[in-house]
């Protein structure tokens, strides 16, 4: 039960919340299975589970905890820490640069004020997306190395990569829209999982405050604006 129980804490610390069927989906856990694992984890405090008008799963405490030792263990396991630590290593550089992408996706500076992005300056826009297009390919070779290392980790780069087309194809809203699979979203996800099986903290990475520009694209720069495009 170790490995389901392993997947199914995974899952929950991704979304913090999720519905049995959202957890089936993600887990690929079949029903009976997925159903004991989680009569388990209650039971043993790992998990609690929410009625009334939002129904649905989320991790205790202890449960953060127990899947974090999983899935460290399952590493050490099978021998491979350090070419995880390397993918890490080689991720951390990009996080900083998609957490920029983000921010001057989101807010541009007007007179000295942080502000929405209207997108009114396609040339602005465009700049920044042409930086997401760089930093792809290099997203892409760290998930490699990932999957080709930890089984767990092959989802990532599919689903980047199809972020990344409807982006291409004008459907900007999938760099950083909050539903679906954005682009934004499945890089937070692989950050959070690369975090529980490292046993990191996030909150004691070293990531430089992402400045954004000026609607006129000068880059004047400005303070980053508290809580727009966090990335992981």
């Amino acid at each position: 039960m170790s490995d389901d129980l392993a997947t199914v804490l995974l899952q929950l610390r991704l979304r913090a919340f999720a519905t049995t069927d959202v957890l089936r989906a993600a887990t690929a856990v079949d029903g009976d299975r997925l159903d004991e694992v989680l009569r388990t984890a209650e039971s043993d405090r790992l998990v609690r589970h929410r009625e009334g008008r939002i129904v649905g799963w989320s991790l205790t405490a202890a449960g953060r905890t127990r899947g974090q030792e999983l899935l460290s263990a399952e590493l050490d396991a099978a021998g491979t820490r350090d070419a995880v630590l390397d993918a890490y290593g080689a991720f951390l550089p990009l996080n900083a640069e998609l957490l920029s992408i983000c921010t001057d996706w989101q807010v541009v500076v007007v007179d000295g004020e942080h502000v929405p992005n209207d997108h009114s300056d396609p040339e602005r826009d465009s700049s920044v997306l042409a930086r997401l297009a760089r930093l792809h390919p290099a997203a892409i070779e760290v998930t490699s190395a990932l999957g080709r290392t930890v089984p767990r980790f092959t989802g990532y780069g599919p689903r980047l990569i199809e972020s990344h087309d409807h982006v291409l194809a004008g459907r900007t809203e999938w760099l950083t829209r909050v539903t679906g699979d954005s682009y934004h979203g499945v890089w937070f996800e692989l950050h959070e999982h690369l975090l529980a099986v490292l046993g990191r903290d996030r909150e004691h990475e070293a990531t430089p405050d992402a400045i954004p520009t000026n609607a006129a694209g000068s880059g004047r720069p400005g303070r980053r604006a508290p809580g727009t495009g966090d990335t992981p």
